[in-house]
């Protein structure tokens, strides 16, 4: 191979773009917390074929929207099926993008800022009695609960409604960035640092 064609194969990483649309440039996390915990490296097509399965924290490493993917194939009938799942966070993301007119990744991280709940409570048994006690979350499982949440929300609004998936998924994501109150996500943080404040 000529060491022309060899350079025009070199790609730089501002070129790389998500689904071949998004940037990951300037791309804000402003929770310091998280920000060891939202990955956002850029790749082309998210999906890292479970690579990170046997190392401790290994899903710090692996794109926060192939995490967005994976937790969308929760229920019984989308078990297993990436592609599908794959295709309704793309169509989001294009929904986003034509209703807010911003970087869809970047919306897509403050939603998770918003919707991370930062207190929680836990069970402690004292000789047979149990108590409920209040305790800070960890940064990981933060991410986690958010991701949940959100993917939760899209789920149950698209149940049993002519409103499809990707639509649901876009609308949970915009409300959670705006820290709205009717988020689903938002509101479970609520509830679960309200439960916490009572239990402290």
């Amino acid at each position: 191979m000529s060491s022309v064609s060899e350079a025009s194969v070199i790609i730089q990483v501002k070129e790389i773009k998500l689904f071949g649309k998004w940037s990951y440039d300037n791309i804000v996390v402003r929770d310091p917390s998280l920000k060891r915990y939202i990955c956002l490296k850029p790749v082309f097509l998210p999906h890292t074929g479970g690579r990170h399965e046997h190392r401790r924290f290994g899903k710090a490493e692996v794109p926060i929207v192939e995490r967005l993917i994976n937790k969308l194939m929760r229920p019984g009938r989308n078990m297993g099926k990436k592609h599908l799942a794959y295709n309704i966070v793309k169509k989001a993301f294009d929904l986003i993008y034509l209703k807010t007119g911003e970087n869809p990744i970047q919306v897509l991280v403050r939603a998770i800022e918003n919707a991370a709940p930062r207190e929680e409570t836990t069970r402690i048994m004292y000789g047979g009695i149990v108590y409920h006690v209040a305790v800070d979350v960890s940064p990981q499982r933060r991410v986690d609960l958010a991701l949940k949440h959100l993917t939760e929300g899209a789920r149950m609004k698209a149940f049993n409604n002519p409103l499809p998936i990707e639509e649901a998924l876009a609308d949970e994501i915009i409300a959670a960035s705006n820290n709205d109150p009717k988020s689903y996500a938002i509101q479970r943080k609520e509830e679960i640092e309200r439960i916490a404040l009572s239990s402290r």
